[in-house]
């Protein structure tokens, strides 16, 4: 095949209008041999989820609560409001709104009945609304994804391109079907040398996918979708393009486009909340020989961030990023020679959902970097006191700042580090790099984050250091 299955993200696909004349029209005319996989517009999955980064309950934390129905359908009324908005501000013609809006008022509505029939059901002491929580998180999402998928459909029709919705999120459909099936039954039929497809990025499948990958299922169906009907190239398209740092801190004018990279980088960038591609998903897409491409969605002349698995013809530096993170310490004296300290552990991580970044030992200490609460770890340091009364536990906020590249031999990077942050009179906690030389990890206070990222930023990409950046 040559076509190429191409990904917008929410904050692009709010910026939809913008983009039909530069990333799906060229010079007027439709560029076909491309399948679009569409994420729901700017915020709406916040609404009917919960805030990916604030908590604040949405339509699917109000109903899991329970505790006030009023909560989750005010929560269902703001987010049609929301999704007629956001469509509103994209199409320009009144049929197509009046289209867009009886679409969402039909979708809302039979999740809302759902819901109240859920409720009802689970009145009764034989029924468990825990046991259907993850069903309607998967119901709800879908609502999103269709929406756009359906608003870039009618938006592109009018503009005279044959596009094509694929809803792949199973509204109303009857039996259940694999992830491979349900994207064999979306596609089937379809040339995308003749008409464009916008799929939803959420499918809904037997193995359910929000079970695995929870928000990250959008990358997971394009990925799929790429690696099934093999693409020639799986692209990306962001509303930035993947830099050494984040412009914010270091400034617009000396960051510098990756342009060229591996997939041991995305995974690391990944591993630190900066991600370029879902793991799972550039796991799918380099077993199947797809490289991958990172475009700004609104600099189209620009060919992006190719990620491959090639490795880089020399040593280099290629991005300084960090994450705030808190680091879980266990210490007993007696712990020297005993084995099982550490499956424990895990064990206690795991059974909270918390997400290691990284980790370090010695012989009576076990310290874990992670990304989570304080709430959530005093759940943990909670069980692990149980198992290991005599232990001293104790959770401290820290940052974590990294230097990465796909190839960091020979570069002298944790010294260099080191050397930058005493310039800049900033304490290290900690520092490593793995034999790998794909990564230099530095732990430092809360709160000199940003200050880290500037000053190892000005260290590898400024004046006489140019001679060890990328290319």
């Amino acid at each position: 095949m040559n076509h190429t299955v191409e990904k917008i993200g929410g904050t692009s696909m709010s910026r939809l209008a913008d983009l039909r004349d530069t990333l799906f029209l060229r010079d007027g005319k439709p560029v076909y041999g491309r399948v679009f996989v569409v994420s729901a517009f700017g915020g709406i999955t916040n609404l009917l989820l919960e805030h990916k980064k604030t908590g604040e309950a949405g339509v699917y934390a109000h109903f899991a609560d329970g505790e006030d129905d009023h909560g989750w359908h005010e929560a269902l009324a703001r987010t049609a409001r929301a999704m007629i908005e956001a469509h509103e501000s994209v199409l320009d013609h009144p049929g197509d709104v009046e289209q867009a809006t009886r679409f969402v008022q039909d979708r809302i509505e039979g999740a809302r009945n759902c819901l109240i029939d859920l409720q009802r059901l689970c009145s009764y002491g034989h029924f468990r609304l825990n046991a259907h929580l993850l069903h309607i998180r998967e119901l709800l999402s879908g609502l999103g994804e269709a929406h756009s998928a359906l608003v870039a459909t009618l938006m592109l029709q009018r503009a005279g391109v044959n596009a094509r919705l694929v809803d792949l999120t199973g509204w109303r459909d009857e039996g259940e079907v694999t992830l491979q099936e349900r994207l064999a039954q979306g596609m089937a039929g379809i040339d995308p040398d003749t008409e464009m497809p916008i799929v939803t990025g959420y499918a809904q499948c037997r193995e359910g996918l929000m079970r695995e990958f929870d928000r990250g299922y959008s990358e997971v169906t394009f990925s799929r979708l790429a690696a099934e009907t093999g693409a020639r190239e799986a692209i990306i398209h962001k509303e930035f393009h993947l830099s050494s740092a984040d412009p914010k801190i270091v400034g617009a004018d000396k960051v510098r486009k990756l342009g060229r990279t591996n997939y041991d980088v995305a995974d690391q960038m990944a591993n630190l909340g900066m991600e370029a591609i879902h793991p799972s998903a550039a796991k799918t897409l380099r077993q199947a020989g797809v490289p991958l491409r990172v475009t700004n969605a609104f600099d189209p002349g620009d060919p992006g961030t190719l990620i491959d698995d090639q490795p880089a013809e020399a040593p280099a530096v290629e991005i300084v990023t960090g994450l705030d993170i808190v680091a879980l310490e266990v210490f007993e004296q007696d712990m020297v020679g005993v084995k099982g300290y550490d499956a424990t552990i895990l064990d206690a991580l795991t059974r909270h959902n918390v997400r290691i970044v990284s980790k370090v030992s010695n012989a009576n200490t076990v310290t874990h970097y992670v990304d989570a609460s304080l709430k959530v770890l005093r759940r943990v340091e909670k069980d692990l006191a149980e198992h290991y009364p005599q232990a001293e536990i104790q959770a401290r906020k820290l940052s974590l700042v990294s230097v990465i590249g796909r190839d960091l031999s020979g570069l002298a990077v944790l010294q260099r580090g080191l050397q930058a942050f005493d310039r800049a009179g900033i304490y290290s906690v900690g520092a490593s790099q793995g034999p790998r030389n794909v990564d230099t990890l530095y732990i430092l206070e809360r709160g000199d984050m940003q200050k880290a990222i500037k000053a190892l930023h000005d260290a590898f990409f400024d004046g006489e250091n140019k001679v060890a950046l990328a290319a």
